[in-house]
């Protein structure tokens, strides 16, 4: 049995793990588009506030681990397309440019997410920043040694957490959001109202209420964001509006959302016999509605690839489901 694999953070490794450990005999190969795996992005904030010292920390596993379980681990290839009937996929070698097509008996779809990037004047500007992988972690720490003025579009946990680290390391932050309050989309406003005084005490701005038109910059760099009712100096911009599911070249052959997110039943089968999916690119059942929704969190990823490898031939664990609830830390609260 040939098993194919389309990523590898936390959906992608625990499939391909929990695989190798159900189907010994079978082939197992791994493509990636980046040349590492299984980052925890929700520790990019500890890391910058000093938390985490040592970015590798937020690794629990390698391409050599993988392949000491006989995993074939393919990194800086882009799966370009995938033909779900034919049951084979393009891929590009992203360091020769080589194109080359392989072939699947069972597909494990773990493909997962990428910030949301609107057509904004100037978003291409040099500074202006997104927080996802490891990449941008590392580029993120390496501005923020040298700037001095920093803004965050986004008032998610990723955005909440990215200006208390700021703030610690002694940076002048303001946060912007379209939302007239902090974390609007996970707590009541009771809540928000509490972590907005406790970030404000320390000298964060909020420009609440507020839309980004446009960035400016000088020489090539930022220097200014622009919004609706205002505009704010700025040395480096972090833009974290939210999340949509990676799944561009399965439309118009699996059943999704509207946004993208590939629709699973509770062991992980899509629409299509031997297409599986998990993590940020497919939906998760939520308990609470009893029904299938989009909830991108690390440990639905986690447990939806471990569905994936142990449904992959048959169903026979289904899943317990969500109730959607996560946590976050905001200085002594």
């Amino acid at each position: 049995m040939k098993i194919m694999v389309i990523g590898c953070t936390h959906a992608g490794t625990s499939a391909v793990v929990n695989a190798r450990r159900l189907f010994p005999d079978a082939t197992i190969t791994v493509y990636e588009r980046n040349d590492n795996i299984s980052f925890l992005s929700c520790g990019i904030a500890l890391y910058l506030g000093g938390v985490v010292k040592d970015v590798n920390g937020l690794f629990y596993s390698s391409p050599s681990k993988l392949k000491e379980k006989d995993i074939e681990t393919k990194m800086k290839h882009e799966v370009v397309s995938v033909d779900i009937y034919d049951k084979k996929a393009k891929i590009k070698d992203l360091t020769t440019g080589k194109v080359f097509e392989d072939t699947f008996d069972k597909l494990i779809i773990t493909s997962g997410s990428w910030p949301v990037v609107p057509e904004i004047e100037g978003i291409d500007l040099e500074n202006v920043l997104l927080c996802k992988n490891f990449a941008h972690a590392t580029k993120i720490f390496e501005v923020a040694k040298q700037a001095k003025k920093i803004v965050v579009v986004g008032g998610g946990y990723i955005g909440v957490e990215l200006i208390e680290a700021f703030n610690e390391n002694g940076k002048e932050v303001t946060l912007i959001d379209l939302e007239p309050r902090i974390m609007s989309k996970y707590l009541d406003k009771e809540f928000t109202e509490l972590a907005e005084k406790s970030l404000k005490r320390e000298g964060i701005k909020f420009s609440l209420n507020e839309k980004v038109v446009k960035f400016e910059g000088l020489n090539g760099k930022v220097n200014k964001v622009v919004t609706d009712k205002a505009s704010y100096d700025a040395d480096m911009v972090v833009f974290c509006i939210g999340f949509r599911p990676n799944t561009d070249i399965f439309k118009g052959q699996l059943d999704m959302m509207k946004n993208g997110a590939i629709k699973v039943d509770e062991y992980m089968h899509t629409s299509k016999e031997d297409v599986l999916a998990a993590g940020d690119c497919a939906t998760v059942f939520c308990n609470p509605i009893e029904d299938m929704s989009y909830i991108p969190l690390a440990t639905n990823a986690v447990r939806g690839g471990t569905l994936a490898a142990i449904n992959l031939v048959e169903k026979k664990v289904k899943g317990l489901g969500t109730q959607g609830t996560s946590g976050i830390k905001i200085y002594e609260n």
